[in-house]
């Protein structure tokens, strides 16, 4: 279970990308003179990321891996900032953006599964690890995912970080609401 204490200090949630947010797979090919990847992004994990923006939360991606396929989605998503660094040092990434945001290394929570991961984890206030991270990333972690990287980790610790803060059920009547098709229950006292 979370520590409210910490949920509720958050102010940014990153992810890393290939082993978080996918399977880790890159499909990569050429068509004509053109070469093309693909990505497989677990659906779940979108709406994750969609809720923890609805509760004012930045959602941030650094991989360290630049790829036209992560961009697509993190448009799609409307994720807050992306940062792509080819040569995966991810501290001085993260430490722009801190800079940049005037937030502290305790106002965020980071999720990661691989070695280049571990210089942000070890400084973050909530470091989190997806079930297929490596041993020493699993180690430096507060929490580690019931479900692998690219099949709904996102997800689950959004929920995690949401239900802590005690702002889910709250989230889901709204994200019903606007959507007009309320279950029949949610969002209403009998």
């Amino acid at each position: 279970m979370l520590d409210q204490t910490i949920a509720r200090r958050l102010k940014l949630v990153g992810f890393d990308v290939d082993g978080v947010l996918t399977d880790n797979g890159v499909y990569l090919g050429v068509v004509g003179d053109h070469p093309i990847e693909f990505k497989r992004f677990h659906i779940q994990d979108g709406l994750g990321i969609r809720m923890l923006r609805s509760a004012g939360l930045v959602v941030v991606w650094l991989t360290g891996r630049e790829s036209t396929a992560t961009a697509l989605r993190a448009r799609e998503l409307s994720v807050d900032e992306l940062i792509q660094d080819p040569t995966a040092r991810k501290l001085p990434a993260f430490e722009a953006l801190l800079a940049r945001r005037g937030l502290a290394w305790d106002e965020c929570a980071f999720v990661g599964d691989d070695l280049a991961d571990l210089p942000v984890l070890t400084r973050v206030g909530l470091p989190v690890a997806v079930a297929n991270a490596v041993p020493e990333v699993k180690a430096a972690a507060r929490v580690v995912t019931d479900v692998p990287g690219g099949q709904g980790a996102v997800r689950e610790v959004a929920e995690q970080i949401l239900k802590a803060r005690g702002e889910w059920q709250s989230l889901l009547t709204t994200y019903f609401l606007e959507r007009g098709d309320v279950p029949h229950g949610a969002g209403r006292s009998r």
